[in-house]
């Protein structure tokens, strides 16, 4: 990375798909090995980074309950497959060399520590990548908004969204040819548009607190430095540029 990094501390949100690869379950871990490879690169340079990551990869709980299943043990089961895959991406990062302590909302001491902030933010101050486990701990919220929380009460300075495309598209680029990317837009706009960023809860506690989100394709590498750099990579939402 040339020159200064943008950010000092960010943010990561990390679906549990992208951590499935072109599986429909569990976790390939070639792809955990490129993500943490990338995370790497940016905390080579000394910037803090927290990572909040899905489930989904493991188990949906809404989707679940469609079909039958209480609500909010859905929830909760969804909740643990997010421990999963933080337990995965733990010790990706520790086999390359970088410290990392995975916490969780939902208390289970035998893998993970208990998310406490102030213990949180020390761990980002010493230089170990954060793995924010369990959600928040709570059912019928998702872990959009769980990664909105924890950059508000980490002091992030950009919540950046890995997804499998390069941004906000008018509509899906892989179904709509003619599907047109949006290089910045207002907090506002995304919502009284409905575009499919973030849910309502997450953005409206991005926008109450000014952090600002960059979705970006993960899969490319360099990608996430670039973005940590500056370089106009993804969609912007909210202040910053």
């Amino acid at each position: 990375m040339d020159g200064k990094p943008r950010y000092r501390r960010i943010l990561l949100k990390l679906s549990g798909e992208a951590l499935a690869g072109d599986r429909d379950y569990g976790v390939d871990f070639q792809v955990v090995h490129r993500v943490a490879k990338e995370v790497k690169r940016v905390q080579d340079h000394g910037v803090e980074i927290a990572l909040v990551v899905g489930g989904g990869n493991i188990f949906r709980g809404q989707a679940v309950a469609e079909r039958g299943l209480d609500r909010a043990t859905g929830d909760y089961m969804g909740m643990l497959g997010t421990v999963i895959n933080a337990l995965a991406l733990q010790d990706a990062l520790e086999k390359l060399g970088l410290p990392a302590r995975t916490m969780s909302a939902i208390q289970m001491n035998q893998v993970a520590e208990p998310y406490i902030r102030r213990r949180a933010v020390r761990h980002l101050e010493k230089g170990r990548v954060v793995l924010l486990a369990g959600g928040n701990g709570n059912p019928y919220f998702t872990t959009d908004t769980t990664a909105a929380l924890r950059a508000v009460e980490l002091e992030a300075e950009v919540v950046m969204k890995a997804t499998k495309v390069d941004g906000v598209y008018t509509a899906d680029p892989f179904r709509d040819p003619t599907a047109t990317k949006f290089q910045r837009l207002d907090y506002m706009e995304v919502l009284n548009r409905g575009i499919d960023v973030m849910d309502n809860t997450a953005l409206t506690l991005c926008m109450d607190n000014g952090v600002p989100i960059v979705v970006f394709d993960m899969l490319k590498e360099g990608n996430m430095e670039r973005v940590v750099c500056g370089d106009p990579i993804g969609t912007l939402v909210g202040v910053g540029g």
